[in-house]
């Protein structure tokens, strides 16, 4: 995802710290004033943002969602554009895209491994059909780069590494975790060896 250099706005703060108090008490377990205090307003001032916490689950979900098969769309057109790149640096362009969004996004990953089906059916749905094209688009990659591999295989290997690179809110807080950047090389080595891996 491209790195933002402007100031957050107030509906992109709720939604931030939304995520962080779901993800740490459960959607049901905080209630609007909380969120409104975690940014500075009062509980019903969110209302002139949100209809409420159901309209907030459903933006975050399907928002990034729908944010990493953008991000993943704009990498491979860059990539592409560059003329005459090897499938290895789409590649390895996707899992470093995959990989900002596992280290800077924990809250959402824990959201929507808890919380997913408590959205309506249709924003449901929303978020199953753009995941269903994020792979896919993984897995035309991961087959040019491997191209002995079935595509029901190369599936299996793009949701084993999506589970990998997913781990990242079970690897400890703070300081418990290495760098970032020592991190973020682990997590890419460990992925392109597990392509390699379902390749051979």
């Amino acid at each position: 995802m491209a790195t933002r250099t402007d100031a957050p706005t107030r509906r992109e703060q709720i939604l931030k710290e939304a995520a962080r108090l779901f993800a740490e008490r459960g959607f049901h377990g905080v209630g609007v004033d909380e969120i409104g205090a975690a940014v500075g307003i009062s509980g019903p001032g969110l209302y002139r943002h949100f209809a409420g916490k159901d309209a907030m689950l459903a933006e975050l979900l399907v928002g990034i969602s729908g944010q990493l098969l953008t991000g993943a769309k704009r990498r491979l057109a860059e990539v592409e554009a560059d003329g005459g790149v090897k499938a290895e640096a789409v590649l390895d362009s996707l899992i470093e895209g995959h990989i900002d969004f596992a280290l800077d996004d924990r809250p959402l990953i824990t959201l929507h491994d808890r919380e997913l089906d408590r959205l309506r059916d249709s924003d449901r749905k929303m978020v199953r059909q753009l995941q269903r094209q994020y792979v896919e688009l993984w897995v035309g990659v991961v087959r040019e780069v491997y191209p002995g591999l079935g595509e029901p295989a190369a599936r299996s290997a793009v949701h084993s590494v999506f589970g990998l690179l997913n781990s990242t809110p079970h690897l400890g807080r703070g300081g418990s975790l290495p760098g970032r950047g020592a991190t973020a090389e682990l997590l890419h080595r460990m992925a392109r060896g597990a392509f390699a891996a379902a390749g051979v």
